[in-house]
């Protein structure tokens, strides 16, 4: 009997080895242990798993993944219509909800839950596609280290939109002085910090007043 390992066992399947860890807890396969504890994997099991049709929700399934910086703009329902505005791609394209998670935060924070709890289910072999509006919803710095990673765990980005809100400019400036402000103050100390952050402040208000003005002078 030809027994194959974890890793040419998923190729096999199409999936990442994660999602046979994640099958063997769910008891819809079960892997034979070599005396040092590898997992093996006999045609047969694999087959068996194919055609029991247990694996087509899975691997058809998405997570949606939203995000504003701030929460004047969840107030104002940018997120919620974010949100639903992915919910409905999803419906019109035949996709399975397997889950959904928004942030209300900067996009250089790298401690935030949803995103956390994204990559966590991909690690896992959760799902294969995860739907967002722009990939700067996911990150403002980085976005390819996380699209390498969730490459590897198996799973495509799929960014909706054509192009980036108007309001994304005010979101940029912000994080880049943000960006700024947190190296000024490392030069020049706390209350030289302060008086940069200041500014900054006045600089984002005056920023936010033109991109108001804008909008106005377009309607």
């Amino acid at each position: 009997m030809e027994l194959l390992t974890i890793s040419k066992a998923a190729k096999k399947l199409g999936v990442h080895p994660n999602s046979l860890r994640n099958w063997e807890k769910r008891g819809l396969i079960k892997p034979v242990r070599l005396p040092g504890g590898q997992r093996r994997y006999s045609m047969d099991e694999l087959n068996r798993l194919l055609q029991s049709g247990q694996l087509t929700d899975g691997q058809e399934s998405v997570v949606l993944y939203a995000r504003v910086s701030t929460k004047k703009q969840a107030d104002a329902g940018n997120l919620d219509r974010q949100i639903e505005r992915l919910r409905q791609y999803a419906r019109e394209n035949g996709f399975t909800f397997r889950a959904e998670f928004t942030d209300v935060a900067s996009g250089l924070n790298q401690k935030r839950r949803g995103l956390a709890n994204v990559l966590k289910l991909a690690e896992q072999g959760e799902y294969k596609k995860l739907i967002i509006e722009y990939p700067d919803r996911l990150a403002r710095f980085g976005y390819e280290y996380i699209e390498r990673h969730l490459r590897y765990c198996g799973v495509e980005i799929i960014a909706i939109a054509e192009k980036e809100p108007e309001d994304v400019n005010s979101e940029l400036v912000r994080d880049l002085l943000a960006i700024v402000a947190a190296f000024s103050a490392r030069l020049y100390g706390a209350r030289g910090g302060r008086r940069v952050r200041q500014g900054f402040r006045e600089l984002i208000a005056g920023v936010e007043r033109d991109e108001k003005a804008k909008k106005e002078g377009n309607n």
